[in-house]
């Protein structure tokens, strides 16, 4: 139930959708005795698509999320396992042109074949299969595990996760896979601003991680206000931000992660 209302609820209510629709309403309302109620409606989303497009409002939501991590430290030494997260590829297109097609966040893959070939004793997993409502057989690691291949990372050391839908069932399945011993030393590669959920549902899920994050989408405090150029840049750093502290909020409010905002673990 929790991941069909988030593939469904959930996208209606990010922010370019909701003006959207809330746009749609005022206009149909336009021939109807409510012309005026929809006038208002009609404005209403044009300045607040507006605001989300070319206002500073995506990095203000994205910092505190890209911030709440630091970049890893590799002085304490090497890692014995490394688990890279799903979102880059998409799998159906992929599928249609038998070949893997990236196209977001390619620095989990960059970054994670990266420290595969670094730490080459190192257990990698590959942890994503399809966020899909309705899906095929088309499964995000499998393409990934073509992309580290090319790039010089032996199959051998590749551990599948396939099947998890969404971050919850990436922590739980890699886990499953992973069985992580005390004292063991785990990495978990994903974009900066996905980083504090990931890590609090790992947490949850029994399995102490160490972020390594990658894919910022700021600058950090310089960009706090700063104004976009191309609204699709802009929606698209809003609607990113906004998804990922609903996401926050639900996990944390049904009781699947322990803190709102995760962040390192205290000394």
């Amino acid at each position: 139930m929790f991941f069909v209302l988030s593939k469904t609820l959930g996208v209606i209510i990010l922010p370019t959708n909701f003006l959207l629709l809330l746009g749609l309403l005022g206009a149909l309302l336009l021939a109807t005795r409510f012309r005026a109620f929809g006038r208002r409606l009609l404005v209403l989303s044009i300045v607040l698509l507006a605001i989300c497009a070319f206002s500073p409002l995506g990095n203000l939501l994205m910092y505190p999320l890209e911030s709440r991590f630091p970049q890893w430290d590799g002085a304490s030494g090497a890692p014995d396992g490394i688990i890279i997260l799903g979102g880059a590829i998409d799998a159906d297109i992929s599928v249609a042109h038998q070949a893997p097609v990236i196209r977001s966040a390619a620095d989990r893959m960059v970054a994670g074949a990266a420290l595969a070939r670094k730490y080459p004793d190192a257990r990698v997993i590959l942890s994503g299969g399809s966020p899909n409502l309705i899906s095929n057989d088309a499964r995000e690691s499998d393409y990934a595990a073509m992309v580290f291949h090319s790039l010089g990372i032996d199959r051998s050391r590749l551990i599948i996760e396939r099947t998890s839908r969404n971050t919850l069932e990436n922590a739980e399945f890699s886990r499953a896979l992973a069985g992580p011993k005390p004292g063991e030393r785990w990495l978990l590669v994903t974009s900066a601003f996905h980083m504090p959920r990931a890590v609090g549902l790992f947490r949850k899920a029994g399995f102490p991680v160490e972020a390594y994050p990658v894919d910022w989408r700021t600058a950090g405090r310089s960009s706090l206000f700063w104004f976009t150029t191309v609204a699709p840049d802009g929606l698209f750093k809003t609607d990113l931000a906004i998804r990922e502290w609903i996401g926050l909020i639900a996990y944390r409010l049904t009781g699947r992660t322990d803190d709102l905002l995760p962040g390192p673990v205290k000394d």
